[in-house]
């Protein structure tokens, strides 16, 4: 009788030790995924980031314009761009109202 519960303890002990061991795999790999997409994110994000400032500082607009415009970019005053907004089969001009935050 001894021999029967010791086989059944042990075998259930490594039962339980596959099982466990099996969803500490299974959450591995998914936090390996996770982390393997973040990391492109990141890093996508971060190229996208240098473009913008990049490409969006005064000097180098200045100077793509001067490069590939030449003339054919003019001035606009900023009082004169309207906002135009179609919902719901409803078309509305605004003005564009500049704020600070």
């Amino acid at each position: 009788m001894k021999k029967i519960g010791l086989v059944s303890v042990i075998f259930s002990l490594i039962l339980f030790t596959a099982i466990i061991k099996n969803t500490a795999k299974k959450i591995e790999d998914e936090l390996f995924t996770v982390n393997e997409n973040l990391r492109v994110l990141e890093t996508e994000y971060e190229n996208i980031l240098l473009e913008h400032d990049y490409l969006s500082s005064a000097e180098k607009l200045i100077e793509f314009q001067s490069l590939y415009f030449e003339d054919q970019l003019i001035q606009k005053n900023i009082k004169n761009i309207k906002i135009y907004n179609i919902s719901k089969n409803q078309k509305k001009i605004k003005n564009l109202k500049i704020t600070k935050e």
